[in-house]
């Protein structure tokens, strides 16, 4: 076995520890809305459940130079967002919303998303998404870096209300081979969902 002290290499040099060994990693894809009303969306690899009663979940959304990204900083303004899972079937479209974009321009428009209504959250979600959740933000919690500059907003956010594809909703359950999900690897690499197995947990 190789030992590394994270303290003895580069921030760069931990990231592609990290990105290499915890994978796959499930994406979400966020849509907020900024101050003037423009349709935000951004893919973020940072992401999982929190808890479920009440439904969260949780987004880390890394800052750069110091400074909250537009998914974040407009989270906190409006106190809302919609997670998307990414699947096959839209995910040259995520891609391209990594793109830099100014704050006054739309991923959206970019990647030639569809905009849907929300039900309960004034923030569209995107049609093509087959599973999309409404959020509402219940805590934002700066991460890393110096007290001064954090490195990262990690973003928690109450689920309240899902929409799921008629034909992936079971009796209660997803169904993951319809769903098709991509994940993140390192690099420029993903992941679709691959050989499902069982193992029965113990009692």
């Amino acid at each position: 076995m190789i030992m590394i002290d994270p303290l003895d290499q580069s921030e760069r040099d931990n990231y592609k520890l990290l990105i290499g060994s915890i994978v796959p990693r499930p994406i979400a894809f966020v849509t907020t809305l900024s101050s003037t009303g423009i349709l935000n969306a951004a893919p973020f690899s940072y992401f999982n459940i929190v808890t479920a009663d009440p439904p969260m979940v949780s987004i880390s959304v890394n800052r750069k130079m110091g400074q909250s990204k537009d998914t974040a900083r407009n989270a906190m303004a409006t106190g809302e967002f919609v997670v998307h899972i990414s699947d096959e079937s839209f995910i040259a479209q995520i891609n391209q919303t990594a793109a830099s974009l100014p704050p006054d321009e739309s991923e959206v428009v970019l990647a030639g998303l569809t905009p849907t209504k929300s039900n309960k959250v004034s923030v569209p979600g995107i049609a093509e998404a087959n599973i999309r959740m409404e959020c509402l933000l219940e805590h934002v919690i700066p991460l890393g870096g110096t007290e001064e500059s954090p490195a990262t907003d990690l973003l928690i956010g109450r689920v309240i209300c899902f929409h799921i594809a008629e034909s992936l909703y079971h009796n209660g359950y997803i169904d993951p081979e319809g769903l098709k999900p991509v994940s993140r690897l390192a690099g420029h690499s993903y992941a679709k969902l691959g050989e499902i197995f069982t193992i029965e947990r113990p009692e």
